[in-house]
């Protein structure tokens, strides 16, 4: 059990026996009245959103999760399969759970899984991917002045905006928790 206070952005906590991740969090203290905690929740069961105050004394208890490292196969109609990589064992989750990640998942692509009670419950990203790009407008001849960002399908078929100089066949890198370009790899 911890303290309220001690709650972070990322957290994954338990709340009427539910496992929720924390959004945000604000630690307020209103001028001469008793200091609080305004957390955005995200039940990771149902997908369901959420704020929810605590006081500052209130007491909190942290999920025990399972993190495990997993080697994305392949996409079947309703399923995206994936196998851990140090058992071999396989799982199977559904865009419910992957979100808008699912753009951004090729095969051999490699994600940390939260498990909860042995059932997966939530997904985090590696902090960039690399994306060949398959489709994009040409670049102005002569058009150095203006640096408007353009949109790009990717391999993946997402779209993500892109700097001017970016042609087909380029690999970039993308964040995949904001879905923005952040360079051209090599």
């Amino acid at each position: 059990m911890m303290s309220a206070t001690q709650i972070r952005k990322g957290m994954i906590i338990l709340f009427n026996g539910q496992p929720h991740r924390v959004m945000e969090f604000q630690h307020r203290t209103p001028g001469n009245l008793r200091a609080f905690v305004q957390v955005r929740l995200r039940n990771l069961r149902s997908g369901t959103s959420f704020e929810h105050r605590f006081s500052a004394g209130d007491g909190v208890e942290r999920a025990t999760v399972d993190q495990h490292e997993m080697d994305f196969l392949y996409k079947d109609t309703s399923h995206y399969h994936f196998m851990n990589s140090a058992t071999y064992e396989q799982v199977a989750l559904d865009e419910e759970i992957l979100g808008d990640y699912t753009g951004f998942l090729k095969e051999g692509a490699r994600i940390q899984v939260d498990f909860f009670e042995g059932e997966p419950i939530a997904v985090e990203m590696p902090s960039f991917v690399e994306l060949a790009v398959v489709e994009t407008e040409p670049e102005l001849k002569g058009a150095t002045a203006s640096n408007s960002p353009k949109p790009a399908k990717l391999e993946t078929g997402v779209v993500v905006q892109v700097p001017p100089f970016i042609r087909p066949g380029d690999v970039i890198r993308v964040d995949p928790n904001e879905g923005r370009y952040l360079e051209r790899a090599k």
